[in-house]
Protein backbone atom coordinates (compact mmCIF):
# COMPACT_ATOMS: atom_id res chain seq x y z
CA UNK A 1 0.00 0.00 0.00
CA UNK A 2 1.20 3.68 -0.62
CA UNK A 3 2.21 5.86 1.75
CA UNK A 4 0.94 9.36 2.11
CA UNK A 5 2.84 12.42 2.89
CA UNK A 6 1.13 15.44 3.90
CA UNK A 7 2.30 18.81 2.51
CA UNK A 8 1.78 22.34 3.69
CA UNK A 9 2.85 25.56 1.48
CA UNK A 10 2.35 22.80 -1.54
CA UNK A 11 1.83 25.06 -4.42
CA UNK A 12 5.15 25.97 -5.73
CA UNK A 13 8.96 26.06 -4.99
CA UNK A 14 10.17 23.29 -2.37
CA UNK A 15 6.70 22.35 -1.24
CA UNK A 16 5.85 21.50 -5.17
CA UNK A 17 9.14 19.83 -6.04
CA UNK A 18 8.88 17.54 -3.13
CA UNK A 19 5.32 16.52 -4.22
CA UNK A 20 6.73 15.70 -7.55
CA UNK A 21 9.59 13.87 -6.21
CA UNK A 22 7.17 11.85 -3.89
CA UNK A 23 4.99 10.96 -6.08
CA UNK A 24 8.27 9.81 -8.26
CA UNK A 25 9.07 7.80 -5.77
CA UNK A 26 4.96 6.13 -5.33
CA UNK A 27 3.77 8.69 -2.47
CA UNK A 28 0.10 9.71 -2.36
CA UNK A 29 0.47 13.23 -1.46
CA UNK A 30 -2.04 15.88 0.07
CA UNK A 31 -1.38 19.63 -1.21
CA UNK A 32 -2.35 22.03 1.25
CA UNK A 33 -1.83 25.95 0.95
CA UNK A 34 -4.04 29.16 0.41
CA UNK A 35 -3.82 28.97 -3.31
CA UNK A 36 -7.11 26.65 -5.14
CA UNK A 37 -6.08 27.47 -8.76
CA UNK A 38 -1.85 26.40 -8.09
CA UNK A 39 -2.66 23.66 -6.34
CA UNK A 40 -5.13 22.01 -8.50
CA UNK A 41 -2.52 22.82 -11.39
CA UNK A 42 -0.22 20.42 -9.61
CA UNK A 43 -2.77 17.99 -8.54
CA UNK A 44 -3.96 17.75 -12.52
CA UNK A 45 -0.03 17.18 -13.19
CA UNK A 46 0.31 14.33 -10.21
CA UNK A 47 -3.08 12.84 -11.22
CA UNK A 48 -4.61 10.59 -8.29
CA UNK A 49 -1.83 10.18 -6.43
CA UNK A 50 -2.91 13.80 -5.27
CA UNK A 51 -5.62 15.52 -2.82
CA UNK A 52 -5.78 19.25 -2.94
CA UNK A 53 -6.53 20.64 0.79
CA UNK A 54 -6.62 24.35 0.98
CA UNK A 55 -6.26 26.31 3.91
CA UNK A 56 -3.99 28.67 5.79
CA UNK A 57 -0.76 27.27 7.96
CA UNK A 58 -1.76 29.30 10.56
CA UNK A 59 -5.45 28.44 11.55
CA UNK A 60 -5.64 25.35 13.56
CA UNK A 61 -9.39 24.48 11.91
CA UNK A 62 -7.76 24.43 8.13
CA UNK A 63 -4.87 22.64 9.12
CA UNK A 64 -7.06 20.08 10.79
CA UNK A 65 -9.51 19.67 8.36
CA UNK A 66 -7.23 18.71 5.89
CA UNK A 67 -5.60 16.37 8.18
CA UNK A 68 -8.51 14.67 8.48
CA UNK A 69 -9.78 14.65 4.68
CA UNK A 70 -6.17 13.16 3.56
CA UNK A 71 -6.39 10.57 6.10
CA UNK A 72 -10.16 9.61 4.78
CA UNK A 73 -9.16 9.68 1.50
CA UNK A 74 -5.31 7.79 1.71
CA UNK A 75 -5.85 5.76 5.24
CA UNK A 76 -3.61 7.68 7.11
CA UNK A 77 -0.72 9.92 7.04
CA UNK A 78 3.13 8.29 7.00
CA UNK A 79 4.94 11.77 6.36
CA UNK A 80 4.25 15.46 7.03
CA UNK A 81 6.04 18.24 5.57
CA UNK A 82 6.14 21.63 7.56
CA UNK A 83 7.27 23.61 4.93
CA UNK A 84 4.96 26.82 4.71
CA UNK A 85 7.06 29.85 5.48
CA UNK A 86 8.03 33.64 4.30
CA UNK A 87 10.39 36.19 4.80
CA UNK A 88 9.85 40.03 5.21
CA UNK A 89 9.36 42.85 2.31
CA UNK A 90 11.51 44.73 4.19
CA UNK A 91 14.04 43.64 6.62
CA UNK A 92 14.88 44.90 9.79
CA UNK A 93 14.03 45.44 13.08
CA UNK A 94 13.88 49.62 12.67
CA UNK A 95 12.78 49.37 9.16
CA UNK A 96 10.41 46.19 9.01
CA UNK A 97 6.99 46.83 8.84
CA UNK A 98 4.99 45.19 12.07
CA UNK A 99 2.02 43.83 10.45
CA UNK A 100 4.34 42.01 7.63
CA UNK A 101 7.07 41.16 10.79
CA UNK A 102 4.13 39.40 12.75
CA UNK A 103 2.34 37.95 9.81
CA UNK A 104 6.19 36.09 9.19
CA UNK A 105 6.49 35.43 12.88
CA UNK A 106 2.87 33.87 13.02
CA UNK A 107 3.87 31.89 9.97
CA UNK A 108 7.08 30.62 10.18
CA UNK A 109 6.75 29.59 14.05
CA UNK A 110 3.29 29.08 14.69
CA UNK A 111 2.11 27.92 11.43
CA UNK A 112 5.17 25.08 12.28
CA UNK A 113 3.41 24.50 15.58
CA UNK A 114 0.08 23.71 14.49
CA UNK A 115 1.23 22.16 11.26
CA UNK A 116 2.43 19.40 14.10
CA UNK A 117 -0.30 19.40 16.40
CA UNK A 118 -2.73 18.73 13.41
CA UNK A 119 -0.53 15.78 12.15
CA UNK A 120 0.69 14.68 15.49
CA UNK A 121 -1.75 12.33 15.91
CA UNK A 122 -1.94 10.67 12.64
CA UNK A 123 1.80 10.35 12.68
CA UNK A 124 1.47 7.94 15.98
CA UNK A 125 -0.59 5.71 14.40
CA UNK A 126 1.72 4.91 11.84
CA UNK A 127 5.58 6.01 13.60
CA UNK A 128 5.65 8.55 11.04
CA UNK A 129 8.20 11.90 10.31
CA UNK A 130 7.68 15.11 10.12
CA UNK A 131 9.70 17.37 8.33
CA UNK A 132 10.17 21.08 8.97
CA UNK A 133 11.55 23.73 6.64
CA UNK A 134 14.55 25.38 8.15
CA UNK A 135 17.38 27.34 6.79
CA UNK A 136 21.09 27.95 6.42
CA UNK A 137 20.05 31.38 8.23
CA UNK A 138 18.64 29.54 11.25
CA UNK A 139 22.09 27.93 11.42
CA UNK A 140 24.24 31.01 12.18
CA UNK A 141 23.85 35.25 12.49
CA UNK A 142 22.52 37.09 9.79
CA UNK A 143 22.96 40.87 10.96
CA UNK A 144 19.34 41.96 12.18
CA UNK A 145 17.53 39.00 11.20
CA UNK A 146 14.06 38.34 12.00
CA UNK A 147 13.48 35.77 9.00
CA UNK A 148 16.36 34.45 10.22
CA UNK A 149 15.38 34.13 14.15
CA UNK A 150 12.65 32.36 13.28
CA UNK A 151 14.22 29.65 12.06
CA UNK A 152 16.63 29.00 14.76
CA UNK A 153 12.96 28.55 16.10
CA UNK A 154 12.20 25.79 14.13
CA UNK A 155 15.50 24.39 14.29
CA UNK A 156 15.26 24.29 18.07
CA UNK A 157 11.79 23.35 18.16
CA UNK A 158 12.51 20.03 15.61
CA UNK A 159 14.92 18.72 17.83
CA UNK A 160 12.77 19.39 21.12
CA UNK A 161 9.98 18.10 18.80
CA UNK A 162 12.19 15.02 18.24
CA UNK A 163 13.01 13.76 21.55
CA UNK A 164 9.40 13.53 22.48
CA UNK A 165 8.12 11.80 19.02
CA UNK A 166 11.17 9.19 19.49
CA UNK A 167 8.75 8.13 22.79
CA UNK A 168 6.74 6.73 20.92
CA UNK A 169 8.57 5.32 17.62
CA UNK A 170 7.73 8.79 15.76
CA UNK A 171 10.92 11.01 13.71
CA UNK A 172 11.45 14.55 13.33
CA UNK A 173 13.72 15.99 11.30
CA UNK A 174 14.90 19.26 9.64
CA UNK A 175 16.15 20.25 5.99
CA UNK A 176 18.13 23.27 6.44
CA UNK A 177 19.08 24.26 2.64
CA UNK A 178 20.95 27.74 1.56
CA UNK A 179 20.10 29.90 -1.34
CA UNK A 180 17.38 28.02 -3.35
CA UNK A 181 15.97 28.91 -6.88
CA UNK A 182 12.14 29.99 -5.28
CA UNK A 183 10.20 33.11 -5.71
CA UNK A 184 11.68 33.80 -2.25
CA UNK A 185 14.08 36.24 -4.26
CA UNK A 186 12.75 38.46 -6.39
CA UNK A 187 15.89 37.68 -8.87
CA UNK A 188 15.42 34.22 -8.68
CA UNK A 189 19.12 32.12 -8.01
CA UNK A 190 19.38 30.14 -11.15
CA UNK A 191 23.12 29.22 -10.39
CA UNK A 192 22.02 27.74 -6.54
CA UNK A 193 20.20 24.91 -4.97
CA UNK A 194 17.33 24.05 -7.11
CA UNK A 195 14.14 23.31 -4.87
CA UNK A 196 14.63 19.79 -6.21
CA UNK A 197 17.76 19.11 -4.64
CA UNK A 198 15.37 20.05 -1.35
CA UNK A 199 13.20 17.76 -2.21
CA UNK A 200 15.53 14.55 -2.55
CA UNK A 201 16.60 15.39 1.10
CA UNK A 202 12.75 15.36 2.25
CA UNK A 203 12.29 11.89 0.66
CA UNK A 204 15.96 10.67 1.75
CA UNK A 205 14.90 11.39 5.31
CA UNK A 206 10.92 10.24 5.24
CA UNK A 207 11.99 6.67 3.61
CA UNK A 208 14.88 5.82 5.81
CA UNK A 209 14.14 3.23 7.55
CA UNK A 210 13.08 2.75 11.03
CA UNK A 211 16.34 2.32 12.61
CA UNK A 212 17.47 5.56 11.55
CA UNK A 213 16.61 8.96 12.21
CA UNK A 214 18.14 11.62 10.33
CA UNK A 215 17.72 14.37 12.34
CA UNK A 216 18.93 17.33 10.08
CA UNK A 217 20.12 17.35 6.56
CA UNK A 218 22.30 20.71 5.95
CA UNK A 219 22.64 21.76 2.33
CA UNK A 220 24.48 24.53 0.51
CA UNK A 221 24.93 25.51 -3.10
CA UNK A 222 28.75 25.16 -4.48
CA UNK A 223 29.11 28.51 -6.19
Amino acid sequence: MAKTLFITGASSGIGAATARAAVGDGWNVALFARSADKLSELANELCDRALVVTGDATNIDDLEQAVARTADRFGGIDAAFANAGRGLDKPGTEAGDLDDIRGMVDLNVMGVILTARAVLPQLRKTKGTLVMTGSAAGRRHISGSIYGATKWFVHGYAGNLAEEMREWGGRCSVVAPGMVDTAFFDKGAPDKLQPEDVAAAVLHMISAPERAAIREIFLMPQS
